[in-house]
Formats: C-alpha cells, structure tokens, sequence
C-alpha cells in the first residue's frame, strides 16, 4: 500500500476494524516515511467466471439487472431487488469461494426469488433452466404446489 501522501510503499498498520456488515476491514495505517495516517478499506474480492471462462468481478446490479426482467410487470419494489442481490451475494460469499460460476450464481438467485415472488421465479427458471416444452412449466408449478408456502 502507498502512502498517498509520498508514494513511499510501506506503512504500518495502527488499527483495525470489522465494517457493520462485516463484509470488509478499515485499516488504520501510518506512513514510515512522512508519519502521516490514511485508511484503507479491504475486501475479499469475489470473480464470477462466465462460460465463455472470462472472469469478472461479481456485481450486486447485475443480478439486479437480470432478475428485474423476471419481475417486470409484478408488485416487486427495487428494494425487494436489492434485498435479494444482497441475500445472493452473502449466500456465495458463504461457501468461501474466491472465484464462482455463473450458473451458480444462477442457482442462488432461484431460492430467494422464489420467495420473494412465484411468478417472477417461474418466469427467470423458464429461461435460466432452459424450459422448453409446458411439460417443464407443469413440473416447475407442481414444485411449487408441493412445497409449503414461506
């Protein structure tokens, strides 16, 4: 880390702290150089990797982005979204993996937004799942049929 006073490329660490959500680390630090304190904020960083086998970091607004088409039309707010961004992010970040699949990412997002709203989860697992036949539609509603309301 560079101090941003005088670019000299040591400091010492004088306190740390865990953020409220304890998704990252303040650190307190002080030049060697110049004695002059900065913070610097840590997180762990989290890569999605896409079938195509590019890497990119993960993106709350991209799920967002992808499951706001499933709920077009439906009584969703965007903070309903961003809750669920939220709950699939901590949901992989849980599993302690530094780099994860798209199509698991994917998988995640199913469970909350089936809760969240039963249409919008059929319409993004028609397209997700790759439905392609009512044989996969009558499946997924008796899935959903079978399983006790949340």
């Amino acid at each position: 880390m560079y101090c941003p006073f005088c670019r000299n490329p040591d400091s010492r660490v004088v306190d740390s702290r865990v953020s409220d959500d304890g998704s990252s680390i303040r650190r307190r630090r002080q030049c060697t150089e110049c004695g002059r304190r900065f913070s610097t904020i840590e997180t762990a960083s989290l890569s999605v990797t896409k079938r195509s086998g590019v890497a990119e970091p993960f993106s709350r607004a991209k799920v967002i982005n992808g499951v706001r088409k499933a709920c077009q039309g439906r009584p969703v707010t965007d903070d309903d979204l961003a809750m669920l961004a939220q709950e699939v992010e901590e949901t992989i970040r849980a599993s302690g993996a530094a780099e994860i699949d798209a199509n698991d990412v994917g998988l995640a997002i199913l469970a909350p937004l089936q809760r969240l709203d039963q249409v919008a989860y059929l319409r993004f697992a028609s397209v997700y799942q790759a439905f392609d036949s009512l044989e996969d539609f009558e499946k997924a509603i008796g899935e959903l049929r079978d399983r006790p309301a949340p």
